[in-house]
């Protein structure tokens, strides 16, 4: 389970996040989308813990987010459309996933990237379906059979996202201290010596790689609900590239890491194009490149020595 201290943090933070909705509306929305992109960064977390990093995970986000936008149409409930966000996301990584997994390292990488960026040219491709660039606007959503206007929308794709977070945020917990968990362990240090054992690498990586799926198909969710509009961006290599921004940038040593990580990013991004509109690309680079020089461990990392250099201070006589 998760320790007593990210307990205590995610709580103040969910309230924070909730306060600051409510003082500054505008950030309602960059909150929400830093927590859907939060959730499928646990993904790759999941897949780091195994020495893999996915290039294109966005594929999973976006392919949840299009089965959001088809299906509303016909089926409006929010409830019904995320569990069919994460089904569609989960098959897609299982059925790719029998493939990736029997690679490493650059090659799993890379191999993730080039299928996002076929998925990507799809999109685009078929302009009769996904109407292409112009993507697709989500048709009005309900909940609980209630009809959603914007504003409530965007308060319910925030609350959705925030329980979905605490809610995966357990489970890679329980996930990463069990039996499987140790087995990604074992595939990044010694997975000769799991094969010894009996023990299939191939189907423990396959595992944690549907488990990263099934989280990003519910990241797309959660975006299709906040922007309410669906296009092939979400596929590009850049889109997967902020992702393994965040996982550096907020860290692996907890699964408050890629929150930590998400919510920052954004907010740098958004503070950064407002005054400096050209170069804000920079910033975020600049950022990234402090972090990795003086706190490897990510933005977590600092937390958790200020919180330990806080703890020796009041420890003392």
């Amino acid at each position: 389970m998760m320790r007593a201290r990210e307990i205590l943090v995610a709580a103040v933070a969910a309230a924070a996040i909730l306060l600051l909705t409510l003082a500054v509306p505008w950030l309602r929305f960059v909150f929400t989308i830093a927590i859907a992109k939060g959730i499928t960064v646990l993904g790759i977390l999941v897949l780091l813990r195994a020495g893999q990093v996915s290039f294109g995970h966005a594929l999973y986000l976006s392919f949840g987010a299009y089965i959001v936008a088809f299906a509303a149409p016909f089926c409006p409930e929010a409830l019904l459309l995320l569990p069919l966000a994460a089904l569609g996301a989960t098959l897609l990584g299982l059925v790719i996933g029998l493939f990736v997994s029997r690679y490493r390292d650059i090659f799993f990488g890379m191999l993730n990237l080039a299928l996002s960026m076929v998925f990507y040219s799809t999109l685009e491709k078929f302009y009769s379906i996904t109407h292409g660039t112009d993507g697709i606007r989500l048709a009005r959503t309900t909940f609980l059979g209630m009809t959603l206007t914007p504003e409530t929308q965007a308060w319910t794709a925030l609350g959705l996202a925030l329980l979905l977070a605490a809610v995966f945020a357990i489970l890679v917990r329980i996930y990463l201290e069990s039996p499987m968990g140790h087995g990604l362990s074992a595939i990044k240090t010694r997975e000769a010596r799991l094969e010894f054992m009996g023990i299939s690498a191939q189907r423990v990586l396959l595992a944690a790689y549907v488990l990263s799926a099934f989280m990003a198909g519910c990241g797309g969710f959660i975006v299709a609900m906040a922007t309410r509009q669906v296009t092939p961006s979400l596929a590009y290599w850049t889109a997967s590239g902020e992702l393994v921004f965040i996982a550096i940038l907020g860290g692996t040593g907890s699964v408050l890491g890629p929150f930590l990580g998400a919510i920052a990013y954004e907010l740098t991004r958004v503070y950064a194009a407002a005054l400096f509109a050209e170069g804000w690309q920079m910033i975020l680079g600049a950022v990234l490149l402090l972090v990795i020089l003086f706190a490897p461990g990510g933005l977590w990392s600092i937390l958790r020595r200020m919180a330990r250099q806080r703890v020796g201070r009041d420890a003392r006589p």
